[in-house]
Order: structure tokens, then C-alpha cells, then sequence
């Protein structure tokens, strides 16, 4: 479904251009559970930007489905975002003003699609949150809130769930009970699961990892392969 063709990306600062991505080539099938692992700076969240369609490449292919989507204008990549991407982010994302599921109907206010209530509803019957439709933000504990956030990703009916460290925020048993839940959506969904992470105990409950360094992607392997990437992976490693 996804494929990078040596994918670069630069900005342009102050201080001269800072390529954030170099050369890289990835493919992601349908149906995969995938872990993109690195520190901070080392390129992991702008692919997941380009990914996702919220940002273009400085040069490379971007193949969706089979169709290059890299040059596409921002009304063309808004469109086809909102139909084939669900978002999580580390930091919910929740207005405070508004219950659970008025979070999760809100994208489909944005599109404009009909039967809003019934579809956010069951999408919240989906992370187990039924009987906390009503429930503002500040009435619901963090796990909670994460949970509503991925109702709203679901929503949409995404091709590809993009999970931006959605564990980063909670403690350890909960962002387990949150890989569980993206677990459940691949083997029962078939939704394609792409988690940016630099926690290797995250990255180690997906199917595969890869991990990045610098702009580039330096190792991509199974993850029971990938266990055994040891001191080369430095403090980055899984374990």
C-alpha cells in the first residue's frame, strides 16, 4: 500500500538547509503492525508527517495504493488524508468543552457525513468507552482519553492508523493496554498500525521494526530479529 522511493526531506533554516530525511525506501503492506524507532531528531516523526500527508517531500516517491501522491497540493492531500488516514497523538488532542463523543463525531462534521452520532458511537463501543459517551475530558483518566482519541482516528474507517509516541504519555501498563488495542485493530480490522516511538518496549509489541538514525533508516527487520539488534542499537535498542 505504502512505498518511499529514496524520499528525501530538507528544510531550510537560518543556518543552512538541515536534511531531515535521506534516501529512504520503505514499503508497508496492508494489514501491518509496524514500530518506526529512533531518538529525537532522527527523522522518524517527518516521515510519519509525509506519510500521513500532512507535509511533502523535497525529492523522492511517495506511492499510495499504486499512485504517486508526493506532489499532490494541500487541498488534494487534505482530501485524501481524510479518507485513508486516522491520527493518534501523544497528546490527545481533546477539547475540554466537549464529551467523548462529540470528540469522535468531529471529523465526520468536518466531511460532512450523515448518521454521525450512530458512527461515533460504535466507534467508541470499539475501544470499550460505550458507557462513557458523556464523559468530558477531565472526567476521564488518561488511558481513557487515549482510547477516545483512537475512537476518532477509527472513525473515519482509515486505511492506515498513524500513532505519533501515543504511549508517551501513560504509565506502563496502560500504553500496554494501548498496543493491545492496536493489536486488535490489525488482526480483526486488517487496519494497517504504523507507531512512532523511541521506547524499544513499545516498538517491541509491534510486528516489525524500523529504526532510523540521522534521516536514515539503518536497520528493518522482524521484531524478534530486531530483539537481537543489541549494543550496535545503543541506547535505541530493543531488548
Amino acid at each position: 500500500m505504502i512505498r518511499l522511493e529514496a524520499l528525501t526531506k530538507t528544510y531550510q533554516t537560518e543556518a543552512g538547509p538541515v536534511r531531515a530525511l535521506r534516501n529512504i525506501d520503505l514499503t508497508v503492506q496492508d494489514g501491518e503492525f509496524l514500530a518506526i524507532m529512533g531518538q529525537s531528531g532522527s527523522g522518524k516523526s517527518t516521515m510519519m508527517n509525509i506519510i500521513g500527508l500532512l507535509d511533502r517531500p523535497t525529492s523522492g516517491r511517495y506511492l499510495l495504493d499504486g499512485h504517486d501522491v508526493s506532489r499532490l497540493d494541500g487541498d488534494a492531500r487534505a482530501r485524501l488524508r481524510g479518507r485513508q488516514f486516522g491520527f493518534v497523538f501523544q497528546s490527545y488532542n481533546l477539547i475540554a468543552r466537549m464529551s467523548a463523543l462529540e470528540q469522535v463525531e468531529l471529523p465526520l462534521v468536518y466531511q460532512g457525513v450523515p448518521d454521525r452520532r450512530r458512527r461515533a458511537a460504535e466507534a467508541l463501543a470499539k475501544v470499550g468507552l460505550l458507557d462513557r459517551i458523556h464523559h468530558r475530558p477531565t472526567q476521564l483518566s488518561g488511558g481513557q482519553q487515549q482510547r477516545v482519541a483512537i475512537a476518532r482516528s477509527l472513525v473515519v474507517q482509515p486505511q492506515v492508523v498513524l500513532a505519533d509516541e501515543p504511549t508517551g504519555a501513560l504509565d506502563t501498563t496502560t500504553g500496554e493496554e494501548v498496543m493491545a488495542l492496536f493489536r486488535e485493530l490489525v488482526r480483526d480490522q486488517g487496519i494497517t498500525v504504523i507507531v512512532v516511538t523511541h521506547e524499544a518496549h513499545i516498538a517491541a509489541r509491534t510486528d516489525r521494526v524500523v529504526r532510523m538514525l540521522d534521516g536514515q533508516i539503518v536497520e528493518d527487520a522482524p521484531t524478534e530479529r530486531a530483539a537481537a539488534w543489541g549494543a550496535s542499537a545503543g541506547s535505541g535498542a530493543l531488548r
